[in-house]
């Protein structure tokens, strides 16, 4: 004993060895860890190579997740980032017009205070008036999305096309101007009404814009309908026709 205490002798296993009083962990026992998932290379690697695999499980799934919550919401917010686009570009060209008088109404008489009044009873009577329209054509240009009337308007007076070649003409001058995404004055419609109209693009008859129209009436009639009943521009026809009936 004296001998190894002059000479600084130490058993080996001693040698550099960490005092570890705690639970020996499952990798150093042979036994795969909780929740599985190790291979028998892995787990015979030590704990080093436990630590590698968990790293590399734990660095692929928050990518897997944050790739996936990105695809999921890529579409929708393009859609929307395109909607209000369209809608600044649609005011910056009403802007530059600075609102003038709208050009091209159609010819009507001075509608009676029973027509006003009808026109709040639904939306087919209101679009049946040309007097009508042209209101409510005023009230879609406040609200930069004049170009509504306009195409469900040019495609009416496609309709009484009989000529062959003004057709044509006619559907291709609608295409460009409501339906080509570089138009300032494109329409909004889903990707199947545009996949039908490119398809009919290549022979053209009256009905080419058929699907789209109604799209278009619809969503005249759904979102902007209801705000123009309420809108001053209304209101003011609706008083001011009621007191002319009352006065006479």
């Amino acid at each position: 004993m004296c001998l190894r205490k002059s000479s600084g002798y130490r058993p080996p296993d001693l040698i550099n060895a960490k005092i570890y009083t705690g639970p020996i962990p499952a990798e150093r026992a042979g036994e795969p860890a909780m929740g599985g998932g190790r291979s028998e290379t892995s787990a015979l690697s030590g704990t080093g190579g436990g630590r590698g695999a968990t790293t590399t499980q734990n660095s692929q799934r928050p990518n897997a997740c944050c790739f996936c919550w990105c695809c999921c919401c890529s579409c929708s917010c393009l859609a929307v980032r395109n909607e209000e686009e369209r809608r600044r570009r649609r005011k910056r060209i009403s802007q530059d017009t600075k609102m003038e008088t709208i050009p091209n109404c159609e010819a009507c008489a001075r509608p009676s205070a029973e027509e006003i009044r009808l026109w709040s009873q639904s939306f087919d009577k209101l679009m049946r008036n040309p007097a009508g329209r042209n209101v409510f054509r005023e009230f879609l240009r406040t609200e930069y999305s004049e170009e509504n009337m306009l195409f469900w308007l040019a495609c009416e007076d496609l309709k009484k096309e009989i000529n062959k070649s003004a057709v044509e003409e006619k559907a291709h001058s609608i295409y460009e101007d409501y339906i080509s995404i570089l138009s300032p004055k494109e329409v909004s419609l889903d990707a199947r009404v545009r996949e039908v109209i490119n398809r009919k693009m290549a022979d053209p008859s009256t009905l080419s814009f058929e699907d789209a129209q109604l799209q278009i009436y619809t969503l005249m009639h759904r979102d902007s309908y209801p705000r123009f009943l309420s809108s001053s521009i209304y209101k003011s026809l609706l008083h001011g026709g009621s007191r002319t009936s009352s006065e006479s």
